[in-house]
């Protein structure tokens, strides 16, 4: 098993809540849902990481509970982080920034070039033989 998330300890096998880590993820949510930003939030919860930092942690679902570690905070409160942090972005036009990724598709139409080697050793005909096979592109590039 890896590392046990900040705020847990691992003792004997089960997962146990480290006081005083876990109160600085309630404060970083408390600060987070009284306004301040995710950086200034962590800083004043005693946690001295950059804004991404701060975010992972108040997106990581175990604090809500399950079946291995103890809740640390409500399914309210996290429920609640979740929307601020979404009300955010929105506001501020970071949410879709994501680009589009097209799936990867497989050629559908080849074409082959003049055979104009012949080898001796099959092995070396075979590899030859392979590029001289061209694609002539994927369905998207032909619209």
């Amino acid at each position: 098993m890896g590392h046990a998330p900040y705020g847990y300890l691992i003792k004997n096998g089960v997962a146990a809540i480290d006081e005083e880590k876990a109160a600085n993820i309630k404060n970083l949510y408390k600060y987070y849902l009284a306004g301040m930003a995710l950086d200034k939030a962590a800083r004043k919860a005693g946690m001295n990481i950059p804004h991404t930092s701060a975010k992972l942690l108040m997106k990581n679902k175990r604090y809500i509970g399950d079946a291995f570690y103890p809740a640390i905070i409500s399914k309210d409160i996290f429920d609640q982080a979740e929307e601020e942090r979404q009300r955010r972005a929105a506001s501020l036009g970071r949410l879709n920034l994501q680009k589009k990724i097209r799936p990867k598709v497989a050629a559908t139409s080849f074409h082959w070039h003049e055979v104009m080697k012949h080898y001796e050793n099959p092995k070396q005909q075979a590899e030859y033989l392979y590029s001289l096979i061209e694609s002539e592109g994927t369905p998207w590039e032909k619209s």
